[in-house]
This record gives structure tokens, C-alpha cells and sequence, in this order.
């Protein structure tokens, strides 16, 4: 039986780096944010608006946002549950 090295030893954990929180549980790929995001630079300081959908058991969820460097700012946001108001009782979900 031939001798094989151990690579992950005390010394490569110590200097093992942790991936980003969102990034471990799969939920944010950063390089595509980040392409979404960056705004032109004569455009500085100017907000870029995107429409997030959102699908959730019951409901879907439309938001308008903007990134800042806080974190994503919701300007205005509407459910589905809200179509009740207009005429629609049911389908909320799959309509």
C-alpha cells in the first residue's frame, strides 16, 4: 500500500477562507449581481432600478428595488394577494 499524503491538515484549515453566507447557502451568484448592478460611470450616483419577482407558495410578489452600498432599497412593492381588491378572488398563485 503506497503512503499517501494528508493535504488538509491543521495548517491548510488555518488558512482556509470562508465563502460569503448567501454564496454557501446557493442563494446569491455575485458575479451575475454584480454585472446587474454596476452602473455607468457618467451616470454616477444615479439609481438603477430592476422588478424583482418573487414566487412563494401562496402568493407571487412583484418589488421595484435599487442597490446601494447599505443594501437593496424597495421603492414600491405589489402581491398577488392585492388582486382581490380588483376583481379576481382566486389564482393567486398559478393565474
Amino acid at each position: 500500500m503506497a503512503f499517501v499524503k494528508v493535504l488538509k491538515n491543521n495548517s491548510y484549515f488555518k488558512r482556509f477562507q470562508v465563502k460569503p453566507r448567501r454564496r454557501r447557502e446557493g442563494k446569491t451568484d455575485y458575479r451575475a449581481r454584480r454585472k446587474m448592478v454596476r452602473q455607468d460611470k457618467n451616470k454616477f450616483n444615479n439609481k438603477k432600478y430592476r422588478l424583482v419577482v418573487r414566487f412563494t407558495n401562496r402568493r407571487v410578489i412583484c418589488q421595484i428595488m435599487y442597490a446601494t452600498i447599505r443594501g437593496d432599497m424597495v421603492v414600491a412593492q405589489a402581491t398577488s394577494t392585492e388582486l382581490t381588491k380588483y376583481g379576481v378572488p382566486v389564482g393567486h398563485k398559478n393565474y
